[in-house]
């Protein structure tokens, strides 16, 4: 009795003095200290009651627990006087400052992500009991990467007003290098065999000092994985890596591998059956299928063939589809019947498409250019489509799309495009002053994109001694919904090449008209375009060249044989595009091909027709792109057509090709091709005339001499062929690499005139000149081949694309002249 008075004594006591009492009561009051950062409000908002409930010691533990999942608390205690409850709170200090030191292979960037992923973020609070968990964590990262001698330590420097900063000190060391790989088990396949296939090096002689056999646990696994497609795809089914270790030398510098393989044998295919929803396309599905009866069973084909079924329900919304192979095994014989599950689920439809990243272009002018319809089913190809043509848009760099599924329903999604935008035209302006040209002014805007509604427009305004132009131009590429565009320009140009210290032959020439072209989509990668020109040229002080002799002759105005010659032309124009490139501009897969024909209409001063046809293709060599290898090829041709007189009418000198500068760089612009030849009359003294003087007498055109001119006059055909490795650009971040592009090169082509008659001048003698001039070639010889190599850097700058070369000639002719550094401006390949 004592004992049981004794023990009911001490439980009153604890209950009066007890700060938590295990009675309810009612709450009058609720006071909280220790606060400074968090308000007031937010804590009382993360309690479980409020002032007038009843509570209980249950209730008080809950409000504790509740308070420290908060994560603004260190430190809670909770106390009781009377029927008021009060909270003592530590708060946890807030996050002033993160470094990083000594950290080498994880960059800061890397770190900030992760640290952020943990909620260790500058200016919130610090959750000390994660410390070590963050350490770990990135040691055990080192330790994935062979550096297990490197150590993480985290300090924490207490400041002012509950603030800390954070350093992360790292001690990375050296990284462990594979000494051995060992396979056991294998008897099919040697060890050699096997790994030649694998990307870890090991046990490297000290001359390849440029590879690496530095130990790495994710390359490692995916070796593991490459040595299990090895034998899968050659029939061994029941192939099985049982184990692998990874030991560790005691300095910690040495790594040794060992697996050890069970290979089984081969198996051969019975037979692939379907089972599930093919979606009425049951024969397409079929004739997929690589894998045949008979044959070994091939780890690669299923797999590849799970993703053609797959890509295939793509195409037709089932976005969501499950392809799996379920083999059935015979042990026995050794052989596998396959059946494919095909689960499409249910067909996916995109409720909303949003356009991202643009900031100049207007949205209109990206949705104009997909595929993929809103409302519509949910294709990856239709992705795919919309994403190529929108990136094939000059002023677009590049292109992301992601879908996200459509909140509380599971057959929709919404896909957001992000574009990023880059120049897409040039702009010139200056005033200068020199000995040659004299005072020059020009102005020039070419847009691509012009006000952001994709129309390409241009004006250009220049003149000096020799040159005086203007035109301008303007092309809407979607003048109706379906893709028909329409064009226009106007120019205007006074020109007096006798002045000019150019390549080209010297004479004046006028030039205005104006022009109109309308384009038609055939399908997504090709185009017709036809168009119109009205021309008229004049030309004055034009040289005794003797190729022009058939020009002259079919425009010589007898009434006035010394006039100059005008001649209006009225141009019909019409060309195919075929484009399947990636990019707009610095493109690195695909190919495009372009073939124009130009020929004036029978009631033209000039007869005759210019056709041209470029093919460029691009293969890239790696995942990423960075290195791709470009095939280009230019063809050109014109002639006339009809006579006049008894003259042939021939392709216009002013409409001939030429190569040299951007085409065949390591050349002067417009150099390559024939020369011009000047014939000379010999005479010989005539009868004195009354005044006492003498005129010559023409002589017998077989004693004439000529002299060849350093000048070219260009040819009626061209070919000019280019191969190049597009390249990294050493020293360029990841963030411009679609802006500047660096290549090797190179060119090779000749410039010919199919009309040019070398017997004309065989036996004839050359004219001795006190200036040099050029051997006399055969310029009807297609064979006369150039060529150059060297390097080239692209930029495509805010005042649009720039081109620099440097080349070096392999092969060139007398009267070529060499340019080895060239520069231009407006050009990309």
């Amino acid at each position: 009795m004592t004992i049981k008075r004794l023990v009911a004594a001490m439980l009153l006591a604890g209950l009066s003095n007890s700060v938590l009492a295990e009675q309810s009561f009612t709450v009058q009051d609720i006071q909280v200290e220790g606060l400074q950062r968090v308000a007031l409000g937010a804590a009382l908002n993360n309690l479980p009651f409020n002032i007038g409930d009843t509570v209980t010691e249950a209730t008080l533990s809950r409000s504790i627990k509740t308070l420290y999942a908060a994560g603004h608390f260190d430190d809670i205690q909770v106390y009781r006087d009377g029927n008021t409850v009060i909270y003592r709170l530590k708060e946890r200090p807030t996050i002033n400052k993160i470094e990083f030191d000594g950290n080498k292979d994880i960059k800061e960037e890397q770190l900030t992500e992760s640290l952020t992923g943990q909620k260790i973020v500058v200016g919130e609070p610090l959750d000390k009991t994660i410390i070590k968990e963050v350490e770990n964590g990135l040691t055990e990262f080192y330790h994935g990467v062979g550096k297990y001698n490197a150590t993480v330590k985290m300090n924490v420097t207490y400041l002012p007003r509950n603030r800390v900063n954070l350093k992360i000190e790292f001690e990375e060391g050296d990284a462990a290098s594979v000494r051995q790989i060992n396979i056991v088990g294998n008897e099919v396949f040697s060890d050699q065999e096997l790994l030649n296939n694998i990307e870890s090096m090991y046990d490297l002689p000290w001359w390849r000092f440029l590879s690496s056999d530095r130990y790495q646990k994710q390359t490692l696994q995916g070796d593991f994985e490459k040595i299990r497609s090895y034998y899968l795809d050659r029939g061994y089914l029941r192939f099985n890596i049982d184990a692998n270790q990874v030991s560790v030398s005691t300095n910690k510098e040495s790594v040794y591998v060992t697996l050890n393989v069970t290979e089984g044998e081969k198996y051969t295919i019975t037979g692939v059956d379907f089972v599930g929803d093919l979606i009425g396309q049951d024969d397409f599905i079929k004739a997929l299928v690589p894998l045949k009866a008979g044959q070994l069973y091939n780890g690669a084909l299923v797999t590849y063939t799970e993703e053609s079924i797959a890509k295939l329900l793509a195409r037709f919304g089932y976005a969501n589809s499950k392809v799996r192979t379920i083999p059935t095994i015979n042990d026995d014989t050794k052989e596998v019947a396959l059946t494919i599950s095909v689960d499409p689920g249910k067909r996916v439809y995109v409720r909303r498409i949003n356009v991202a990243g643009n900031v100049t272009t207007k949205d209109e002018v990206m949705r104009r250019e997909m595929r993929q319809m809103e409302g519509a089913w949910l294709s990856n190809d239709a992705l795919e489509l919309s994403k190529e043509r929108i990136q094939r848009l000059p002023y677009i760099e590049k292109v992301d799309f992601e879908t996200t599924p459509v909140a509380g329903v599971d057959d929709g999604v919404d896909v957001k495009y992000t574009v990023k935008e880059q120049p897409a035209g040039s702009f010139n302006a200056g005033i200068a002053y020199g000995d040659f040209q004299g005072l020059s002014f020009q102005i020039g805007v070419e847009q691509q994109n012009f006000f952001g509604t994709g129309n390409s427009a241009g004006i250009n305004l220049s003149t000096n001694r020799y040159n005086k132009q203007v035109s301008l131009s303007v092309t809407d590429p979607y003048f109706t919904l379906d893709g028909v565009s329409l064009g226009g320009q106007v120019f205007y140009s006074d020109t007096d090449y006798t002045s000019l210290s150019s390549n080209l032959e010297a004479y004046k020439q006028k030039r205005y008209g104006f022009g109109a072209s309308i384009g038609y989509p055939i399908n997504e990668y090709n185009r017709l375009n036809f168009g119109t020109n009205y021309a008229v040229n004049e030309i004055n002080s034009l040289t005794e060249v003797d190729q022009y002799r058939h020009f002259r002759a079919v425009l010589l105005d007898k009434a006035d044989p010394d006039g100059g010659f005008k001649f209006t032309n009225y141009e019909l124009i019409a060309s195919w595009v075929q484009s399947t490139l990636n990019r707009g501009l610095f493109p690195t897969a695909g190919h495009e091909m372009v073939l124009t024909g130009r020929v004036t209409t029978p009631n033209s001063d000039l007869q005759y027709y210019k056709t041209t046809f470029e093919a460029r293709k691009y293969i890239p060599l790696s995942n990423d792109h960075r290195w791709s290898f470009l095939s280009k090829l230019e063809l050109g041709y014109g002639n006339g057509y009809g006579d006049k007189d008894g003259y042939d009418y021939t392709l216009p000198f002013t409409d001939n090709f030429y190569a040299g500068g951007q085409n065949l760089r390591g050349f002067e612009a417009r150099i390559i091709g024939p020369h011009a030849i000047y014939r000379v009359v010999n005479s010989v003294p005539g009868l004195p005339n009354i005044g006492g003087s003498s005129s010559g007498l023409p002589t017998d055109p077989s004693l004439d001499s000529y002299y060849v001119s350093t000048r070219s006059m260009g040819g009626n055909a061209m070919a000019v062929a280019t191969l190049e490795l597009i390249t990294p650009t050493p020293f360029v971040s990841d963030e411009y690499i679609n802006q500047i592009r660096t290549s090797l090169f190179v060119d090779a082509g000749n410039v010919w005139d199919t009309e040019f008659d070398m017997d004309r001048y065989i036996g004839l003698s050359r004219y001795a000149t006190s200036t040099y001039s050029p051997q006399l070639l055969d310029y009807s010889d297609p064979s006369l081949i150039r060529a150059t190599a060297g390097v080239s850097l692209q930029w495509i700058s805010p005042m649009g694309p720039l081109t620099f070369s440097l080349a070096k000639i392999i092969k060139k002719y007398d009267g070529d002249d060499q340019e080895n550094f060239s520069f231009n401006i407006g050009t990309t390949f």
